[in-house]
């Protein structure tokens, strides 16, 4: 019998998963309740599309390679089954092959027990019910029922499920690679971090025809070669390092989960998230003139502003792979990504966001275009600008913290957007400040049309965040690093 554990932590219910440190926030207990719970939850909210199929709802489950991913994904299979689910246990893969799973098995739902690009201590859970990613209330909807221990009567509702192993990963190489553009030879550095996308990515890219340069692509869950998340430009020195080594066309690099790409053009120049929109949304627009296009308050407005120019329709919006996806479906959108890499297509693909399938279509682009990657955005006008600078804030305090610095701004006459964060606009340039939804930090991110604008737009957000943090009896909070392109 499935009990309620004596201790939920309700910090780890995010915005868009579930997610904690191991041992401390979650443990096989939470899961395998968890997955009862998620039992209950599934046959509510898909309950008229549930009744027009025969049998027990079917659902997939995944895992990463962190130490306590198979302890943690076990305990799930047991409590999905407990409520009466069936189960495909995919084993350790990608978080989008999860997602693949869905579409390609016709399944009712899914769960990948994950970290993400956390450090190798966490892990955590991303959920699907039908086809949608759960976030927001439905996040929370699962919290209410975990505290009321409602799911344990379950048990005694439906027999235990079954269970049945299936390789996904062949079916996703099959199927990505069956349908890819035919590119010319090229030779390509991917950068795994010794998370799961070295399970795919180089056999993919190999099948594709290119000469693929493996970095850190053997599975190891301590992550001992460099933080998987390559959003973060220290964790691409290895990299950008091999990709002039190797003189090679270009770089990728995947966090540990594979859902963020980090690319790297000839030269072993990052390409910020912004930028490789650019390269994407130029590409779609060509063959779909006037396609809508979303990306998040932390993407430049030069993206925004060369998606209008070449007819598509630009959307910013909140930062969040389950709120993206959610806002692609409402809006009809063919293409999203955000600075943090992950990037969303529905041209061509199911919507949800894919690092390997991300590069495929890099790949694809590179061997159309008559020069370098590098070459496919020499005409953006330059800019100065930081990457996203992350500074650690409690839990409790983070979004107390932004929104105290937006009073302060209105009260200097700003008129902040405020769809996620704070976000000011002006005609040379732009500021960010919000919290995030994963981590106990908050991101700031500045572009201007010079070095001296940017430093007048990162005074301003500094000085009234510190202000801010002061007056709320927070210690003076210190910002480091700053990078112009």
């Amino acid at each position: 019998m499935i009990l309620k554990p004596s201790i939920i932590n309700t910090q780890i219910f995010r915005e868009y998963d579930i997610r904690g440190i191991a041992e401390r926030d979650l443990s096989a207990e939470f899961a395998r309740y968890l997955g009862l719970t998620y039992a209950e939850f599934l046959r509510d909210r898909c309950a008229a599309t549930l009744s027009k199929k025969a049998g027990n709802p079917l659902v997939a489950v995944g895992r990463d390679c962190r130490l306590s991913g198979e302890e943690y994904a076990e305990a799930l299979i047991s409590g999905l089954r407990a409520g009466g689910l069936d189960v495909v246990r995919i084993g350790v893969c990608p978080t989008p092959l999860t997602y693949f799973s869905v579409f390609h098995l016709n399944l009712d739902g899914a769960i990948m027990v994950t970290g993400s690009h956390n450090p190798a201590n966490y892990n955590g859970f991303k959920i699907c019910a039908g086809k949608d990613t759960l976030h927001g209330a439905d996040i929370q909807d699962l919290l209410r029922r975990m505290e009321s221990g409602s799911p344990v009567s379950l048990q005694t509702q439906f027999a235990q499920g079954s269970i049945q192993d299936h390789a996904i990963i062949p079916d996703y190489i099959q199927y990505v690679s069956a349908n890819a553009e035919k590119v010319k030879k090229a030779k390509i550095v991917l950068d795994a971090g010794n998370g799961t996308a070295g399970t795919v990515a180089p056999e993919l890219f190999r099948k594709m025809g290119a000469d693929v340069v493996e970095l850190y692509c053997d599975l190891d869950g301590r992550f001992p070669n460099h933080h998987p998340d390559p959003t973060v430009p220290a964790n691409l020195k290895a990299l950008i390092a091999a990709v002039r080594e190797h003189k090679a066309d270009f770089g990728v690099a995947f966090d540990g989960d594979s859902d963020r790409i980090g690319v790297v053009d000839e030269n072993g120049r990052i390409l910020f998230g912004d930028e490789l929109m650019v390269i994407l949304s130029r590409d779609l627009l060509a063959r779909k003139p006037g396609a809508t296009i979303i990306s998040e308050v932390k993407s430049s407005h030069r993206l925004y502003q060369d998606i209008a120019a070449r007819g598509g329709k630009p959307i910013m919006w909140k930062t969040g792979h389950s709120l993206i996806k959610s806002k692609m479906k409402e809006t009809k959108a063919e293409l999203a990504g955000e600075m943090s890499g992950h990037i969303f297509f529905a041209d061509r693909w199911f919507g949800f966001d894919d690092a390997i399938y991300a590069a495929t279509r890099v790949y694809e682009i590179y061997s159309r275009a008559q020069s370098s990657l590098s070459s496919l955005i020499q005409d953006l006008p330059p800019t100065f600008s930081t990457p996203e600078i992350r500074v650690e804030c409690e839990e409790a305090l983070k979004f107390k913290l932004v929104e105290a610095t937006r009073l302060r701004l209105e009260s200097l006459d700003f008129k902040p957007n405020t769809i996620d964060g704070i976000r000011i606009d002006t005609k040379d340039g732009w500021g960010l400040l919000r919290a995030s939804n994963t981590q106990p930090v908050l991101v700031l991110r500045f572009e201007a049309t010079s070095e001296g604008r940017l430093a007048e737009l990162r005074t301003l957000f500094e000085q009234e965040l510190q202000s801010a943090a002061l007056a709320i009896g927070h210690p003076s909070i210190q910002m480091e690093g700053t990078a112009s392109h």
